[in-house]
């Protein structure tokens, strides 16, 4: 193959190379993402690649921070206001690229984005009147929600209303009359009855943690 630098979809720059990258580690995983099927994908030889990222590590720092670029965090509002629409928006991103979530605190050299989007947090509690030890309180519980939340949606065994259904039906058949009430009650009455999400989850749970951060800020 001959290198031009250029690929099918325009001259070749950073910004192209992380944006085909996620691409690709969207459809099929972090793990299954190497430099030369990106350069593949590019119509270019991997060599070149590494004019625009000095290595692979250099190249998931890359990715991350454009994960981050991608969260949004409204400048105006009260503290409680920015950080459920940040949290909201740092699920939906999550969604789009589940192989970052592993990969969201790992880099020890953070890009630009990933620095703006944590002082900007952090800023916005601060002005809230959040101590720093608070702050950082507050940043670790949320992350670590968000995270958590963003991990265990999809391995769930449904998507759909239907397939929730479906596949809770199929575990409480197993039951013994009687066996497990506990379970079945919530099965019966909560999951199986019309309209049940599990996504709804996600907003009550960031409303406890929300309303506990404020009363711990009125009170410290």
């Amino acid at each position: 193959m001959t290198d031009s630098g250029a690929g099918p979809r325009g001259r070749l720059n950073r910004d192209l190379v992380l944006r085909t990258a996620m691409g690709l580690a969207d459809a099929g995983g972090i793990e299954s993402l190497t430099m030369r099927k990106l350069g593949v994908e590019l119509g270019v030889e991997a060599m070149s690649l590494y004019r625009h990222v000095a290595n692979k590590s250099d190249l998931l720092d890359g990715m991350i921070d454009s994960v981050f670029g991608e969260i949004d965090l409204p400048a105006d509002g009260g503290w409680r206001t920015i950080m459920h629409a940040r949290a909201v928006s740092a699920r939906a991103v999550l969604s789009r690229h589940r192989w970052a979530i592993g990969l969201m605190e790992s880099r020890s050299t953070p890009g630009p984005a990933t620095l703006r989007h944590h002082d900007s947090v952090l800023g916005t509690l601060r002005a809230a009147d959040f101590s720093v030890v608070m702050a950082a309180h507050a940043y670790s519980v949320l992350d670590s929600y968000i995270y958590g939340f963003a991990l265990q949606e999809p391995s769930l065994p449904f998507e759909t209303e239907g397939e929730t259904k479906d596949v809770t039906q199929a575990i409480t058949a197993q039951f013994a009359t009687g066996e497990y009430p506990h379970l079945t009650e919530i099965a019966v009455e909560h999951v199986m009855r019309p309209g049940y999400s599990y996504g709804n989850e996600f907003e009550y749970g960031l409303d406890l943690i929300l309303d506990g951060l404020e009363k711990a800020r009125r009170t410290t």
